[in-house]
């Protein structure tokens, strides 16, 4: 529970993947940092120092409060998420929304859109379109068919066809991002030289 003789504390919301908060004396009683969940959940964390010690916040709503004049490190509690979220709702709803994540496939060997994935392009262009700002990126994959290298390439024209298909499509070109990934990242793990359709893929994130 947050003691109502500290409410004046200014609250900062974090939910960076790490961040290092400097926290020194000023004119109001103190000061106090919450650490919000990721939008896709994944593990986060915030440092937060004060003039004699810190402490590492890395649990969702975990919260950090320095007092002005106070010796040591800052101290950690666990906040209420129902609670921080009414008190901050404008700051809350200000968030953009989580990111959406597409993934469209090839015909082996080449950048060729299957019939599926013709749809999903159509459904992740809007999705991106309804965002104010938005914008993708979009990565390209392969199976383990052929070498590294050649793979490396594919996988490179592979996402910059999607790319080019979200220009034609009236997407601005400067918001949409490609990365080739080769066959790092398989969906499904297989031997060498396997012809695998689920591999041969571009993961597109609208955000």
């Amino acid at each position: 529970m947050m003691p109502t003789s500290m409410s004046p504390r200014p609250l900062l919301l974090l939910s960076t993947a790490l961040i290092t908060a400097l926290l020194a004396a000023c004119s109001t009683p103190g000061t106090r940092v919450v650490l919000l969940p990721q939008a896709d959940g994944k593990p986060s964390a915030v440092v937060v120092r004060a003039k004699d010690g810190e402490e590492v916040l890395s649990k969702p709503y975990q919260r950090a409060t320095a007092a002005v004049g106070a010796s040591g490190a800052p101290v950690v509690d666990q906040a209420d998420a129902a609670k921080v979220q009414a008190e901050n709702k404008p700051l809350f709803d200000m968030r953009p929304p989580p990111p959406q994540r597409y993934t469209v496939f090839f015909e082996v060997g080449g950048t060729t859109l299957t019939p599926a994935s013709q749809q999903i392009m159509t459904e992740a262009l809007a999705a991106a379109l309804a965002r104010s700002g938005g914008d993708i990126v979009v990565t390209g994959h392969t199976d383990t068919k052929g070498s590294g290298e050649s793979n490396d390439q594919l996988s490179r024209r592979r996402a910059q066809e999607v790319v080019q298909l979200f220009v034609e499509r009236q997407f601005p070109a400067n918001r949409v991002e490609a990365v080739g990934r080769g066959e790092r990242d398989l969906a499904v793990p297989t031997a060498d030289e396997v012809d695998e359709p689920r591999n041969r893929r571009v993961t597109i994130e609208v955000r």
